[in-house]
Order: structure tokens, then C-alpha cells, then sequence
């Protein structure tokens, strides 16, 4: 993470005054990194909450990158172009002569439509570790800017690269992807800074609803655009107008240092920096990549939001084509479908959340195995079971997507939540790789259909899908409710500081004290 300041609290009138007055931070805090002197801020704007205005700035912002990822998504199935074919016109005494007919088909093939798709993963994939770097060494206020400033311009610009050409339009969608490899690590870092350790299940569903919420906004208003005189490009051009306005603000309002921001107030400081770590709170830039990487529960963690995130994100992508395609509703009513399975998720979200940080009953670590089996047994069921709705039913399947897309809300009190508590300081990069899993998603999900679906509209090639998905839930699951913790790891331990010593005491066989070294 950025550098933490070395002046940046210099609005503590005497360290030992807070240390007094919160006894509780004493044994983890040194003096530096203590609360401020609340006196010129007590009556600031959202005094004593201004980590909320961020927390709702970022998920808007997060939701802005998105939405303009998944517009493409939709405006697929009112994308047409009119070819011109010749006939033959039959007037009276039997005289033809020719005449030119218009015919409407897809802008794309099926090939286009999966070259357009990937170039969103190939520029995620490409992206997500430059991004982990950038956030370290410069913190999340200009990176994140300026990730969302490329994915506004990108798609302001998205009709004019249509009109130019496919391999225009190829390099538009990579630089959405490009943007979007900032959101996961950008979730990381709110949450290390602004969220304290009893608030993180709140943090973590709120920041990631912005995948649903992005649904539930652009599937509606894109149909209702589609079908306006204003057509498909006013889709792009009102969400870049949006996601340009949002980063502004977030420009404005953002610091990656709550100590230094003037609308902090001393006991806002305090709740937020409650029994962390001081190299939780200093958020070096050193991250130990290796340790964290073999780190078996990580590695777990990983898998499970391969699993959960993998079949979001299927469902986010192809759900308007299965509605329009194999249910046979029409454009407007899939806009109004997709907004529907968007919005189950944000409510399982908002209560697991809020349930994880406040249930009392349950240890931890029950807690984390009873939401993620929430998040991912469950809509292995419902997978399982959304290949045989009859034909004459397809409500059913309309129930079973949302079902599918809410209870995989879940997650914020499972897998996310265990990343976050067992990575402490590190979590930043832990929930980034996440982005990295989901960017691997995006290129998974058209390969899946790529391979078995030929037509869009043959249920029984969508089945096959179906059961992979509920296959790969099942199993993450399983082996998440054997190894999950919410104890802190070894790998919490090592700073830069601990690094460059033992770093020494293998090179010259002893300890800084001086004592001889055994390994």
C-alpha cells in the first residue's frame, strides 16, 4: 500500500493523551499512529461517519466500472445491421423486375461476439497485477481515478469504434477490461483503511454489490434506451457521462489516509484503527507475494470465489441471451428480468453482512462455513435443477436464476470475509486476486459456451453448462468447510522490517542481537 506518512499525525496535541483516553488501542498501536485531536473537526461533515460517505462513493464507483463492462452485455441483442439483398418484384401482365429488400441480422457473429467478449478478459487478466503494484506504492485515490476516467472515456467512445470497425470496437472493450483490473484491489484497500476489523462483513458486502447493482441499473435503462428514438449508442453515452462524474467526485472527496482528512474525527479514528496492528495501520508498500501465494487457505479462498464469482458472472453475461434466446421474452421484459436477478443479490448481501459482523452465537469460523455453503450449495442446487424447467414453465427458470443470483450474496460472510481476517495488512492483495479469478471468469464463461453452444436457443446445450457450474460450487464448498479460519496467518507476521532480518541472519548466520543463528 502507499506509504504511510511520517507527519501524518501531527494533529495529536500529546500520544499519550489518546492512549489514556482508549486504552484498548495501547498494546497494538506505537504513538505515530494514534487518534487526532478532535477538536477542530468534532462538527465536520458526516462527523463520526465519514467512512460511510467513502464506502458509498466507492461502491458507486465500482458499480460505474462495471456497468460499463456489462452495457455491451446487453445492447448485444438490439445490435442489428440491415443487409441488402436483391428480389424479385412481380407487378400486373406479368412483368418482374428486380428490387432491393433490406435484411436486419446481428451486428455480430458468433465468433465477433466471443472475440468482443474476451478482449474485456484479456485486458483484466493483463491488468490486475500492474494495478496490485500501482495501489501499493500510490494508494487507491489517483489509481483508482484514474481507472475509472479509461472505462468512462472507453465507452463514451464505444458508437464512433463500432462505426470504424470491429477491430476498433476489440480495442475499446480491452481498455474497459483494462479499468475493471482495478476494482477488486480497490475494494482491498477501502477496507484496510477506512473499515474497522468489527465492520469488515458490512465493508465487504457493500463494495461488492457493485456487480448486481450494475445489473440491476443498466439492464433496464438499457432496454428502455434500446428502444427509445435515442437507440443503442445512448446506452454508452450516458453511462460514460455518469462513470466521468463519479470518479471526479471520488478524486474530491478520497484519501488513503483517514488520520489526515479533516472530516475525521478523533473518535471515528479510533473505531477505524480499534486493535489493529501498527503495520496494519502503516500499510507498507512491501507485500511478501510468495508466503501469501502458498499460503494453503488463501489458495482455498481463491477457489471458492473461482466457483462463486465464475457462476456470478455466467449468469451476468449470458442470462439476457437464455431469457431472449430460450424463454422468448422480448427485449424489453429480458431488460426487466436481468434488473429482477440483480436486485435478489443486494438484499442477501446487506443481511449476511450485516449477520456476520453482529451474530454473537457462533464462533468465526462456524459463522464463514455456514455463509459460504449459503453461497455456494445452494445455487448448486438450483443449478443442477435449471436444465429440466419444462418449456411451458419458464418462470420457473426466471425464480431459479434469481434464486441462484441471490444466494450466491452470501459470500460476503464466507469466503470474502475469511480472506480479509486471516491476510489482516495484506488483505488488499488477497481480495486483488480475487479481480484476477474473476478476469480469468470473463474469459471462462465464453469459452464454455464457445465449446457447447452452437445454437442459443437449444436448452440442452445450456444444460451442460448448468451442471459444471453446480459441480464446481459443490466442491469448493467442501473443501472450504475443512481448512477455514479466521485466525491471522504466519505471513501477517513478516514486514519489511522482519524481511531484511532474516534476510541478514541467513547470510551471516546471526541474529541482530548478535547471537549465532541455527536454521
Amino acid at each position: 500500500m502507499a506509504n504511510f506518512p511520517p507527519n501524518s499525525l501531527n494533529r495529536l496535541s500529546d500520544p499519550s493523551d489518546a492512549l489514556k483516553k482508549y486504552p484498548e488501542t495501547e498494546p497494538m498501536l506505537d504513538d505515530k499512529y494514534l487518534t487526532t485531536d478532535d477538536s477542530t473537526n468534532k462538527n465536520g461533515f458526516f462527523s463520526h461517519r465519514y467512512r460511510y460517505l467513502i464506502l458509498l462513493l466507492g461502491c458507486l464507483c465500482l458499480t460505474s466500472i462495471c456497468s460499463n463492462m456489462i452495457t455491451f452485455n446487453f445492447t448485444l441483442i438490439c445490435m442489428h445491421k440491415d443487409t441488402p439483398i436483391t428480389g424479385v418484384e412481380i407487378v400486373p401482365g406479368n412483368i418482374t423486375s428486380s428490387m432491393k429488400l433490406v435484411k436486419r441480422e446481428p451486428m455480430f457473429n458468433q465468433q465477433e461476439k466471443s472475440w468482443l467478449m474476451w478482449a474485456v478478459a484479456v485486458g483484466s487478466i493483463v491488468a490486475t497485477f500492474p494495478f496490485n503494484v500501482a495501489y501499493a506504492h500510490y494508494g487507491a485515490r489517483m489509481v483508482f481515478f484514474s481507472a475509472g476516467a479509461m472505462s468512462a472515456i472507453a465507452t463514451l467512445l464505444i458508437p464512433l469504434c463500432v462505426k470504424l470497425g470491429i477491430g476498433w470496437f476489440i480495442v475499446a472493450r480491452i481498455v474497459q477490461g483494462i479499468a475493471f483490473g482495478a476494482d477488486f484491489a480497490a475494494i482491498g484497500v477501502v477496507c484496510s483503511r477506512w473499515a474497522s476489523l468489527k465492520q469488515n462483513g458490512i465493508f465487504i458486502s457493500i463494495l461488492t454489490l457493485f456487480s448486481s447493482l450494475s445489473s440491476a441499473i443498466t439492464n433496464p435503462s438499457a432496454g428502455a434506451l434500446c428502444e427509445s428514438s435515442w437507440g443503442w449508442p445512448s446506452v454508452y453515452y450516458i453511462h460514460g457521462t455518469i462513470g466521468l462524474t463519479l470518479f471526479v467526485l471520488w478524486y474530491i472527496l478520497y484519501t488513503d489516509h483517514p488520520d489526515t482528512h479533516k472530516n475525521v474525527s478523533e473518535v471515528e479514528l479510533e473505531k477505524i484503527h480499534r486493535n489493529k496492528t501498527a503495520a496494519h495501520i502503516k500499510m507498507d508498500s512491501y507485500i511478501p507475494y510468495w508466503e501469501i501465494i502458498k499460503n494453503p487457505v488463501v489458495l482455498v479462498v481463491w477457489l471458492n470465489a473461482l466457483a462463486d464469482i465464475g457462476s456470478g458472472i455466467f449468469l451476468l453475461t449470458y442470462t439476457p441471451t437464455y431469457i431472449n434466446a430460450v424463454l422468448h421474452y422480448n427485449v424489453g421484459k429480458t431488460g426487466a428480468m436481468g434488473a429482477l436477478l440483480a436486485l435478489s443479490h443486494i438484499p442477501f448481501k446487506l443481511v449476511t453482512g450485516y449477520l456476520s459482523d453482529k451474530l454473537k452465537g457462533p464462533n468465526e469460523r462456524l459463522k464463514m462455513i455456514c455463509f459460504n455453503s449459503i453461497a455456494l450449495v445452494i445455487p448448486g442446487a438450483m443449478y443442477a435443477a435449471l436444465g429440466y424447467v419444462p418449456d411451458d414453465r419458464p418462470m420457473i427458470a426466471i425464480w431459479l436464476f434469481t434464486g441462484i443470483y441471490g444466494f450466491l450474496g452470501a459470500n460476503c460472510g464466507g469466503f470474502y470475509k475469511c480472506g480479509t481476517l486471516i491476510s489482516r495488512q495484506y488483505s488488499a492483495f488477497v481480495v486483488s486476486n480475487i479481480q484476477f479469478i474473476k478476469c480469468i471468469t470473463l474469459f471462462l464463461a465464453p469459452l464454455l459456451v464457445h465449446i457447447f453452444i452452437t445454437d442459443d436457443s437449444n436448452k440442452n446445450q445450456w444444460r451442460t453448462i448448468f451442471f459444471i457450474l453446480a459441480g464446481l460450487l459443490f466442491i469448493s464448498n467442501l473443501i472450504f468447510c475443512f481448512v477455514a479460519t479466521d485466525e491471522p496467518q504466519e505471513f501477517t507476521k513478516i514486514t519489511r522490517e522482519t524481511a531484511r532480518e532474516m534476510k541478514e541472519i541467513k547470510k551471516n548466520g546471526v541474529t541482530k542481537n548478535g547471537n549465532e543463528f541455527s536454521a
